[in-house]
């Protein structure tokens, strides 16, 4: 064995040790960590032709680079939808890196791994009050699982008019319909080959990003000759809309569409027994998209996509590896290598397992409606304050807002709040006006963090 090699082997508890305690310094001062850092130069290095080793590669990365890390995963970095990762789900993680295992059959010729993944897949349908007429798997986030249950609803369009578009390609005969899609909808549309323009959009309700019911149902009955799709919103990304999922469930009994329900972060809601009934009717879904990076608190990158049982026919002939014999054949045993685009794929089950078992229905419930009381508290000081302005309801754990008068000072407000590394947020565009968001997830934001902000939002405002 390369000598290298067999010293660090030999020495796996003092590089372990090691890491544990640069982790530990890392969380134990992550609520002082900044969240901004200007200066993010340094200077690179070359490939050495003898290695240090990994204790001397920590210690180069420590100096180098650790100081560049910011508290992404802290209590006030409110930028895009962020969860920090809870105690179970680090150890989850760093397990997947220890076991490395190759996540794909659950029968016979694979690991453990895949059946812990359904276990998982089959647990978090319980967390959210879905049935068990779903199978899904893990993938990289949300993008991945919208590009997976769009791929699916391809197949199932084409299949409509005599065509196996997986094998065939498209010939454009059915409608993709949306009134707010997520841009990770509008990218997946562009890879699938569907493409982003050829939406027809839906028309929003009174000033909401949800879809207006009578515009719906008019777009169904003008484009009824056509397999038709349809992505619904459960959790806008400036002001957590939620498309009215039962009402569209009642009126696919009346037409005949795919449902695909962007749920990334909006699917949580079921967690909490007081906002439960956004979602419902989603068990009536055709497929559905989950993050668990986001309100789940497991590490980057984590996803899952759910399709209904029915659809699995679909769903292999989408994503099997027909030319491939060496890695099964998908008719006889389930294979996550024939269900979703990846084949190699990490043990992304694992982190999400052990926050399940570690938390359960009270710990998301917790985690969910601290998030959302967070949310009101800052909504709360906006919306009495004589100089930043709510552009929506807090409707669950968003806060869209400006500056009242001073518009043309947006960009520079946030960019010096964000700059003082104490709160880290981002902008937006709502109905084409110029907006902050900040969007609350982490379990560990307490009603400290919204005081801390106020407090720089303030002193920021009298600096412009």
């Amino acid at each position: 064995m390369f000598e290298l090699f067999e010293n660090e082997l030999g020495n796996l508890d003092s590089i372990l040790g090691r890491v544990k305690d640069s982790s530990l310094e890392f969380l134990e001062n992550l609520a002082d960590r900044p969240t901004y850092i200007a200066d993010q130069s340094f200077v690179p290095a070359g490939l050495p032709d003898v290695g240090a080793g990994a204790l001397a590669s920590l210690e180069i990365f420590r100096k180098h680079y650790e100081k560049l890390m910011v508290a992404s995963p802290g209590p006030r970095y409110w930028g895009f939808v962020t969860g920090g990762a809870t105690p179970a789900a680090i150890a989850g993680d760093w397990l997947t890196a220890v076991y490395d295992q190759n996540t794909q059959s659950s029968q016979g010729d694979g690991d453990v791994s895949a059946m812990l993944e359904k276990e998982t897949v089959r647990l978090l349908c319980q967390l959210l009050h879905l049935p068990d007429n779903f199978v899904g798997g893990f993938v990289t986030g949300a993008t991945m699982s919208n590009f997976t249950g769009l791929a699916v609803a391809r197949q199932w369009a084409g299949e409509r008019t005599g065509r196996d578009v997986s094998r065939q390609g498209m010939a454009g005969d059915f409608v993709i319909m949306a009134a707010t899609p997520h841009s990770s909808v509008i990218k997946s549309l562009g890879m699938l080959g569907i493409g982003s323009n050829n939406v027809v959009r839906i028309e929003t309700s009174g000033g909401r990003e949800a879809l207006d019911p009578d515009d719906f149902e008019r777009k169904l009955i003008e484009n009824q000759s056509k397999p038709i799709i349809v992505n619904c919103s459960a959790g806008t990304v400036n002001t957590v809309d939620f498309d009215d999922i039962a009402l569209i469930a009642a009126l696919k009994k009346k037409h005949d569409f795919w449902l695909h329900v962007d749920a990334a972060f909006g699917g949580f809601a079921a967690c909490s027994p007081s906002y439960r009934y956004l979602l419902e009717g989603w068990e009536q879904a055709d497929s559905i998209t989950i993050d668990c990076h986001k309100w789940m608190n497991v590490p980057y990158d984590s996803a899952v996509s759910l399709i209904r049982k029915e659809h699995s026919r679909l769903q292999v002939s989408t994503f099997q590896n027909s030319n491939a014999p060496y890695l099964g054949d998908p008719s006889e045993n389930f294979s996550y290598l024939n269900f979703l685009p990846e084949n190699s794929r990490r043990f992304r089950a694992l982190p999400a397992w052990f926050s399940l078992m570690a938390y359960g229905r009270g710990g998301f419930e917790w985690i969910v409606e601290n998030s959302i009381a967070r949310a009101r508290e800052l909504g709360a000081y906006i919306e009495n304050s004589t100089h930043f302005e709510l552009l929506a309801p807090v409707r669950l754990n968003v806060v869209c807002f400006r500056l009242r008068d001073d518009i043309e000072k947006m960009s520079d407000f946030l960019k010096r709040i964000n700059r003082r590394g104490k709160v880290f947020m981002t902008p937006t565009l709502l109905s084409g006006r110029p907006a902050v968001r900040a969007a609350f997830v982490n379990y560990r934001t307490a009603e400290e963090d919204i005081r801390i902000a106020i407090r720089e939002m303030e002193e920021v405002w009298r600096e412009l």
